[in-house]
């Protein structure tokens, strides 16, 4: 087998599993071809750049979220301790300054002598390397048109969107109160702001979200969305009280200065340290700019507000990865090809850092002339790779991490926890967590 490792995509996969590589003395080259050849999305030439969320989900232990990072700190993931470097106010949240983020990641690239960095589109799939392929959501038309022909299958699309970003000095704080859910933030002050609606102004509100006018679609009518990551306005189309049980939800919030419940609030959360700017928390949509600026200022405090991102749509290319890929992410026909990130059809920036770490592990297992080794099931890792390798190739959808995607509790346990969630939970997590340590130390 080769010992020469290519990584296509320098995104949070990409990124990450080039480090893992380093770390363990093994020569890569990482191809990323921004900025000679941009996508849809992204704004910089910057590994890592986040060009959704800035969010990585949540910190609250026992959390199907909590126990993926858990687990990758214990690998020893870079890219998290990046993140907490950058962190930000979130809440619960882990979330980032996405610039010190992005930053921080490529600085530790370009200081690592073991990763030469090309910025250049890879076009093909070199056979006699091991290569991971994690060019992500936006893989060019070229080498997309290479993975299809490689792995024999067609291609599968589905929309994927971007929240709008405003300038935090033009948020009416008149109007907008500083407050988390139930009072949960990192200091007690609230970590978010709030821009609270009465019934009126939710009815008028939604009325013009119906009304307004989309950007044509570049994808066919019949693509699905990803149904955890949907437009506004597909989510108002649904129904008229769809948004307040969805992204618009008040409950857990108490406006100061009414001292009760509003009928509905938009959040912001904090986009960066100095606190310039917040974006709309699950406000992606697929509007005109115009009739985003429109709409988005009717939401009372964002009257005047200055937007430095609108929403977007984009395309999200992954392939059938239950057809293609064994547990341990190799392609089936050509097991020196990986893939890793969302081109796997995992669905999350966690996610898509675990399954660059992965990728790498067992990358450097084939290098050195091993078998690699697919994580325990009983792991939030292990269950995401049996995901990608397991769901029906029928019917295969990206997924985030969740406690469904984990193997039940025995008869017994479930038994004795059948009253207490939480009390489930936690087991779940401490049996993940002692399998990985198992796992580690055989």
């Amino acid at each position: 087998m080769p010992a020469e490792i290519h990584i296509l995509g320098g995104g949070l996969a990409g990124s990450e599993a080039a480090l893992q590589l380093a770390r363990e003395g093994r020569r890569v080259t990482l191809f990323e071809m921004r900025p000679g050849r941009g996508t849809p999305a992204h704004r910089t030439s910057r590994l890592g750049e986040l060009v959704c969320s800035n969010s990585l989900k949540t910190e609250q232990p026992n959390a199907a979220p909590w126990l993926l990072k858990e687990e990758l700190r214990r690998l020893g993931s870079f890219l998290l301790r990046a993140a907490q470097k950058a962190r930000v106010p979130g809440g619960h949240a882990l979330t980032v300054d996405r610039e010190v983020f992005a930053e921080e990641v490529t600085r530790m690239v370009a200081e690592q002598p073991l990763i030469e960095v090309r910025r250049e589109e890879a076009c093909r799939i070199d056979e006699q390397a091991i290569t991971i392929v994690a060019t992500g959501p936006l893989t060019s038309e070229t080498l997309a048109a290479a993975i299809a022909r490689l792995t024999g299958s067609d291609r599968l699309f589905f929309h994927d969107a971007i929240s709008p970003i405003v300038d935090a000095e033009t948020v009416d704080l008149a109007v907008a109160f500083r407050a988390s859910r139930y009072g949960k933030s990192l200091d007690g002050t609230g970590d978010y702001l709030n821009c609270p609606l009465d019934r009126g102004q939710y009815e008028a509100f939604v009325d013009a979200l119906l009304a307004a006018q989309s950007v044509e679609a570049h994808i066919p009518d019949d693509v699905p969305y990803f149904e955890a990551c949907l437009p506004i306005e597909e989510l108002a189309r649904r129904g008229r009280e769809t948004l307040r049980f969805g992204p618009m939800k008040p409950k857990g919030l108490v406006d100061p200065r009414t001292g009760r419940m509003p009928y509905a609030a938009v959040q912001l959360r904090q986009e960066n340290l100095r606190a310039q700017s917040y974006n709309l928390v699950g406000f992606q949509n697929h509007l005109k700019f115009g009739e985003q600026a429109r709409i988005l200022r009717m939401i009372p405090g964002l009257e005047r507000a200055e937007f430095l991102r609108y929403g977007q749509i984009h395309r999200n290319t992954y392939i059938n990865a239950p057809a293609l890929l064994t547990p341990t992410l190799q392609l089936r026909t050509k097991p020196q090809v990986l893939f890793a990130g969302q081109i796997s059809g995992v669905e999350g920036y966690v996610e898509s850092i675990a399954t660059g770490l992965l990728a790498a592990r067992h990358a450097a297992a084939l290098a050195a002339g091993e078998e690699p080794r697919a994580l325990p099931r009983e792991t939030a890792l292990g269950s995401l790779c049996h995901y990608i390798s397991g769901a029906d190739p029928r019917n295969y959808q990206p997924a985030n991490i969740a406690f469904d995607l984990l193997p039940p509790l025995d008869e017994a346990a479930r038994r004795a926890l059948r009253h207490d969630k939480r009390a489930r939970h936690a087991e779940v997590c401490r049996r993940a967590l002692d399998g990985l340590e198992e796992f580690l130390h055989a």
